[in-house]
């Protein structure tokens, strides 16, 4: 693959910065009055999760580290195991639970996923951006509560705790934003 010089930094980009994979959160090309010009920037360590800021000269190099983003099929867990299917091939790989962490509150069974590997190795499960779920568990909604915003505890059929509007109830389907574990709407 070709090598990524600072001065063509993009956010999103991931790259090999002494040996480790990183991803561009954040630059900044800076041109001070006095002395030569630099790159800022905020780089994501993919595997760890780990954020650094370092300065770069525009024409300092990068190899562009390849990550493989796979659709697969959440199956369902074991233990500290989650088991995932290429939909294509019917192969199945089992993922720790350090590398799943809360990738999955929003995920029910046998639903899709994007596995994100480098070299073979999973770092990470990506979740789809929105989900359905049915509220298992809320207090009832009152008649005449009609407090702007106000909002109530409930808890999704995964198991996850989040906060939904007053006029939600118990066995009610809801859409997830699972970035952020925000109710967006009824379904």
């Amino acid at each position: 693959m070709a090598d990524i010089s600072a001065g063509d930094f993009k956010n999103g980009i991931t790259l090999e910065v002494e040996g480790k994979v990183c991803q561009v959160v954040e630059f900044q090309h800076v041109k001070p009055g006095k002395g030569a010009a630099f790159v800022r920037t905020k780089l994501k360590d993919v595997i760890n999760g780990g954020v650094v800021e370092r300065s770069f000269r525009p024409t300092e190099k990068f190899p562009a580290a390849r990550i493989e983003r796979q659709d697969m099929q959440y199956l369902y867990s074991d233990g500290d195991l989650f088991y995932f299917m290429d939909t294509e091939s019917y192969d199945q790989i089992a993922v720790n639970k350090e590398t799943v962490a809360d990738s999955l509150k929003f995920v029910k069974e046998n639903e899709m996923v994007k596995i994100c590997s480098y070299n073979g190795s999973v770092f990470s499960v990506e979740a789809p951006l929105f989900v359905e779920l049915e509220i298992t568990e809320t207090e009832p909604g009152f008649a005449g509560n009609t407090a702007q915003g106000a909002s109530k505890p409930a808890t999704v059929e995964t198991g996850a705790q989040i906060s939904v509007p007053l006029f939600v109830n118990q066995g009610d389907k809801v859409q997830i934003d699972t970035r952020s574990g925000e109710y967006l709407k009824r379904v």
